[in-house]
């Protein structure tokens, strides 16, 4: 079987599908791997990299795709302009990447119009068995450690407590909100800086492990569970959310850094942070929204931009991962390696639709949306 990787079209996307040492596992298993010319040039693998471990390096997007038995991608194919990726696609062809479905209905339309089978990462199953193929979670983490650096080079002020001659700087307060993947790194990573860290979450289960990584657990004793399974929390009743709000708005009035992480089923971004909320902090303080991809977990941001309020500075970048693109790419060509090795016999790729890991991935097969929630979602959408 044929594996095609492409280069990466979407805006500001540095990160490649598949790595060079990394392919080497999937030419051991007897796939053939082709590669486009400078796929993963602004990762830091340039073209020799794939020729030293026997690569295929193609010039043609279409004629790589329309030859791939199975295409790996880090983001969902192209639909539009000159660069239509699923139309360039084989009947019956395997694609293996992220691809957010609530996010890009037309893409999962137009990959089951085309009869891809479409495997999601991002929708993989959260299990112990699954671990090593989540890019959610290898994305996540480095979102939270980079969140945490941009808040320190933004603030006013040290993270860590200094004794010096002109005496004592006391550290940074950080509050962080959301105690996924992404909460947790940044957890860590504040603490490893010096500052005094607190952190919530609406799924009480979670106290443990923030205070594993250096954090204070701050939270509510919720009406009802917001725990929706495999790892992931759902939305709150609007009772609880009163009582969050109570919560959310004491710690960060006194924090002199928050770092929100909060995305419900890992894809959309609640409002819990509100313009009265920022209004309260003092000025200087940072605001570092991670959940921009997913809209924003806070009133003011801008996703993609950074902005300044009352004195607070309110940053929200998006696909964070792609500013660290090689170890991005690394981890990112690991889970879909993991993902492929799980499953492969004799050199090809097996379909095993009752398997929980192909069935928790799978968005489309023979014509299909075979996702439960996906399927809602475009029915809506048509209505």
């Amino acid at each position: 079987m044929r594996n095609g990787v492409p280069k990466e079209t979407a805006p500001g996307e540095r990160r490649v599908a598949l790595e060079p040492e990394t392919s080497k596992k999937l030419k051991q298993a007897g796939y053939e791997i082709a590669v486009e010319r400078g796929a993963g040039e602004t990762a830091g693998y340039p073209d020799d990299a794939y020729r030293e471990v026997g690569v295929a390096l193609e010039a043609d997007p279409a004629g790589l795709l329309a030859g791939a038995d199975i295409l790996l991608k880090v983001g969902p194919p192209s639909i539009d302009g000159g660069r239509d990726e699923v139309s360039w696609l084989r009947p019956g062809a395997i694609y293996l990447g992220s691809l957010m479905p609530f996010r890009h209905l037309r893409t999962v339309r137009a990959l089951a119009e085309r009869q891809v089978t479409a495997f999601a990462t991002d929708a993989i199953p959260r299990t112990t068995r699954a671990q090593s193929m989540d890019t959610l979670s290898s994305m996540a983490n480095i979102s939270g450690y980079k969140g945490v650096l941009l808040a320190a080079t933004q603030l006013n002020k040290y993270f860590p407590m200094f004794m010096t001659a002109a005496g004592m700087v006391p550290p940074a307060k950080v509050f962080v909100i959301g105690a996924g993947v992404a909460g947790l790194q940044a957890i860590a990573t504040a603490k490893r800086l010096g500052a005094n860290v607190t952190a919530t979450d609406v799924r009480p289960e979670v106290k443990e492990q923030i205070e594993s990584v250096g954090g204070k657990y701050v939270g509510i004793e919720l009406a009802e569970s917001a725990s929706a399974g495999g790892g992931y929390a759902k939305e709150l009743s609007d009772e609880d959310k009163a009582r969050q709000r109570e919560i959310l708005a004491a710690q960060i009035a006194q924090s002199d850094v928050v770092v929100t992480t909060a995305l419900i089923g890992g894809v959309f971004a609640p409002k819990l942070v509100t313009a009265a909320m920022v209004g309260a902090m003092r000025p200087g303080a940072v605001i570092v929204d991670l959940g921009a991809d997913g809209g924003g977990n806070c009133e003011v941001s801008r996703p993609g931009e950074t902005v300044t309020v009352g004195g607070v500075t309110v940053l929200a970048p998006l696909n964070v991962p792609s500013s660290m693109p090689l170890h991005a790419s690394l981890l990112f060509s690991r889970n879909l390696t993991a993902f492929l090795q799980a499953f492969t016999k004799d050199g090809a790729f097996q379909l095993d639709l009752n398997d929980d890991i192909q069935q928790g991935a799978l968005i489309t097969h023979a014509g299909e949306v075979r996702h439960a929630r996906a399927r809602e979602a475009l029915a809506k959408e048509a209505t």
